[in-house]
């Protein structure tokens, strides 16, 4: 198979129709390598990207696969011939084949004891599914409801104020990331990126996120695509139980023997304990369980504070932010909801910058707890709603925590939580504040030409009573760059909501090269909530690199 990389098709000549793209990149093929369209065979998307920076002439760049009917000989020839004419650059010869799930293990270990992964977000997913597949019949517990459910109770809570701690934007199947837009771009580089994809694709993503270089999936489609994704994990041999969260971990002798976990009836309330003997507990858990991280310090699990990050969300009108970025171009159905992702370095040291941006998205309530207003963002598929949102965020690091609580960062977000929840006036009601009055450090008494999308509304005042002045002092400095990177970010009507707080883990439980526990064999830390990821792609490269770990260890044990 035959891969070019760098085929540039100029926006003008495509109409927003996957057909007329089909057609278009056939034929920018065969020109670069100097064939007839009909000595071609299949061809396919490998990637697809955006280049804007020329406003007036937008191009799409893809990257191609393409089979020869002449197989390999054929592939060698044409190498050759372009090579002669020094054109060869961008094409290369692949395997046809990605990485997949492990193959079976010859036998099931039954006489090991379960192996339990905690957590149904997407590390926890993908490492059960992994499990399941290679005959290993692991046991999957999430506190929170199926995605069906769940999805009933968030609309529940946005609509009333009334909130479930076990079941809500962060606890449930498919995890946060299942509310926050799908976003399956990724900084990090794993070799299990391409089965993620086909993973979802297969459980009914949209099948352009297999080439977009910017993919997403949408909250409305993603609670059916992990409801499919447990209904593959099941059909492996995996066992999934909803509404069931760890209480206790039985730690002796340096490895795990037990766990204790607690079961709620969603329909009859009634609550059931159980002692289950496990040799494996992979702890999927998310960066919001910290009852979890509290039964971690207990038990004396290796942990230890790690930089995270706090801020709002900003709020900016799409349309503006697509004219920024793509000029005249700009609804151009090719090109959709512009993103955007910014960074900026301060002369203090500090750096502030976008997360999560969610195009043609809404601001969302993602608490878990009473008492504390938590912010994040989402976007459905189509990403057709009137503004934009990110993150803005500013690092917190462990040196600006006092004491030496590894959980001090836990106590710092709920701190600013809580003082959000209070400056919203109850209810879940959200503290907000225009740009204009942030920078000029007076609160906000109504809003402007953007209406904030957070669901329970919102309080106008200062956000910047709810967050260390090292953050709102960072976030002061950052926008006026931002702007100057993005025309408009700095607009003094965009909308500032507090807080946002749970963009990743203040901690990490410690884990070695065999990606286990430093100090607790048979315990193996994985995903956000871990500290070893940082968004829906990272979490579920996680997973499948420990269940790939996992199974060796089974394999090891029992002689394979």
């Amino acid at each position: 198979m035959i891969e070019v990389s760098g085929i540039r098709v100029p926006l003008s000549k495509l109409d927003g129709t996957d057909s007329r793209e089909k057609v278009v990149i056939r034929q920018a093929l065969a020109r670069r390598l100097h064939v007839r369209q009909e000595e071609l065979g299949r061809v396919t998307r490998r990637k697809r990207s955006i280049d804007a920076r020329k406003k007036g002439d937008i191009q799409l760049i893809f990257t191609l696969r393409a089979e020869l009917p002449g197989g390999a000989s054929a592939e060698k020839a044409l190498l050759a011939r372009l090579a002669s004419k020094r054109e060869g650059g961008g094409v290369r010869v692949v395997e046809a084949a990605d990485r997949d799930f492990p193959l079976p293990l010859a036998h099931a270990p039954h006489d090991q004891g379960s192996i339990i992964v905690v957590g149904a977000g997407c590390a926890g997913l993908f490492c059960a599914l992994s499990l399941a597949r290679a005959g290993l019949e692991p046991l999957l517990v999430e506190r929170g409801d199926d995605a069906a459910r769940r999805s009933r109770v968030v609309r529940h809570h946005d609509e009333t104020g009334e909130l479930d701690p076990e079941s809500n934007i962060q606890f449930g199947v498919g995890g946060a990331g299942t509310f926050s837009d799908g976003k399956l771009q990724t900084g990090t580089k794993s070799p299990f990126h391409r089965l993620v994809l086909k993973t979802f694709a297969d459980a009914g993503a949209q099948q352009r996120i297999l080439w977009d270089a910017k993919p997403h999936i949408g909250s409305d489609v993603l609670p059916g695509v992990v409801t499919r994704i447990i209904g593959m994990i099941e059909e492996a041999g995996g066992t999934v139980r909803c509404r069931c969260r760890l209480v206790d971990l039985d730690v002796s002798g340096g490895r795990v023997h037990a766990v204790t976990l607690r079961s709620e009836d969603p329909e009859t309330g009634i609550v059931t304990e159980e002692r289950m003997p496990c040799s494996k507990v992979v702890l999927a858990c998310g960066h919001s369980a910290r009852d979890v991280f509290e039964l971690l310090v207990q038990r004396g699990v290796p942990m230890e504070r790690k930089t995270f990050a706090m801020g709002v969300r900003i709020e900016h009108l799409q349309a503006d932010i697509d004219r920024a970025l793509y000029g005249p171009s700009a609804g151009n159905p090719v090109l959709g909801a512009a993103p955007y992702s910014l960074a900026v370095h301060l002369p203090s040291g500090r750096s502030a910058f976008s997360f999560c941006m969610c195009p043609g998205g809404y601001v969302v309530s993602a608490a878990n707890e009473p008492g504390g207003v938590v912010t994040n963002g989402m976007s459905y598929s189509d990403r057709a709603g009137e503004n934009a949102n990110s993150g803005l965020l500013a690092n917190v690091f462990p040196e600006d925590l006092p004491g030496d609580d590894v959980l001090e960062g836990v106590k710092l977000q709920r701190a600013c939580e809580r003082a959000a929840f209070e400056a919203g006036g109850g209810g879940f009601v959200a503290p907000a504040q225009l740009v204009g009055d942030f920078l000029h450090g007076r609160p906000s008494a109504e809003g402007g030409g953007v209406e904030p999308t957070y669901p329970r509304g919102v309080s106008w005042g200062d956000v910047s009573r709810c967050l260390p002045s090292y953050i709102t002092e960072t976030l002061r400095a950052a926008i006026p760059e931002m702007g100057r990177k993005l025309r408009g970010f700095d607009r003094p009507d965009a909308v500032l909501t507090g807080v946002e707080t749970r963009s990743s883990s203040p901690v990490r439980v410690t884990r070695g090269d065999n990606l286990q526990s430093v100090g607790v064999r048979g315990l193996w830390p994985v995903g956000e909530g871990a500290g070893y990821a940082g968004g829906i792609m990272s979490a579920a490269a996680d997973g499948l690199r420990v269940a790939e770990a996992v199974v060796a260890d089974a394999a090891e044990e029992l002689g394979a």
